[in-house]
């Protein structure tokens, strides 16, 4: 479905990513490991459109994504939850979601998508009149998510979900993205908690200072003793 080959983004002069090459099935749960700083959230971004490609070339079902504006790419199903939440604070929890509604394949069916992402996110449901900016950073963190699903993705990339989370905040929005995934979305996953990430994933990739350097199923890497020293603390 998605596929990057040999993609290198720089920011002005400073290289980001060089020659990464990964690849996402349709339906499939991949992971982007790696500390911070070695390119996780600029491949998402590259996907996006939000930093340009300086190498390399990006296809999802066959269509040359880098050939597109970033506001053309959401139409072919690819959603972008970045780091940080970045919902609308002075927006109420719909007014938020009708924005995630904004191609017109989404538009026509927002009504439809909105009561199922409260069925997937009660809270949000009974919190739908509150403003953004008054809610948790865990029921924020759910808004962002609830807002990628209303584009009807079949790729929803996700950029550190936990970040900032209370552990039982953690749990919760895991067990969503499990129960996204299980639905049919394909999820390209960034995530610094590498144990919880490998337990979701079937298969991920190593970034180390801008290149892959290492792929596998979710059970080789755990297993990995590289993996292991580096991400997992053992």
């Amino acid at each position: 479905m998605l596929e990057l080959n040999g993609v290198s983004a720089r920011y002005g002069s400073v290289p980001a990513i060089a020659n990464v090459s990964i690849r996402i099935g349709a339906g499939e749960a991949v992971g982007l490991l790696g500390a911070n700083g070695a390119g996780k959230s600029t491949t998402l971004r590259a996907i996006s459109g939000l930093v340009g490609l300086s190498a390399g070339s990006i296809s999802f079902d066959g269509i040359d994504v880098a050939a597109l504006p970033p506001h053309r790419r959401p139409e072919l199903g690819i959603a972008h939850v970045p780091e940080g939440r970045q919902v609308f604070p002075e927006m109420s929890v719909q007014e938020n979601l009708e924005i995630g509604a904004y191609v017109p394949k989404a538009k026509a069916e927002r009504a439809r998508t909105m009561e199922l992402v409260y069925e997937i996110f009660p809270r949000l449901a009974e919190r739908r009149r509150q403003l953004a900016g008054t809610m948790s950073g865990g029921e924020q963190q759910m808004l962002a998510v609830g807002r990628g699903l209303m584009l009807k993705p079949r790729l929803l990339m996700l950029d550190e979900p936990s970040l900032g989370l209370a552990p039982v905040m953690t749990d919760v929005t895991f067990e969503k993205i499990g129960e996204i995934h299980r639905m049919g979305t394909a999820i390209l996953l960034v995530e610094q908690n590498v144990s919880r990430a490998l337990s979701l994933v079937s298969r991920a990739y190593v970034l180390e200072s801008g290149n892959v350097i290492m792929h596998g199923s979710s059970a080789e890497l755990a297993g990995n003793k590289q993996v292991q020293t580096a991400y997992l603390g053992i």
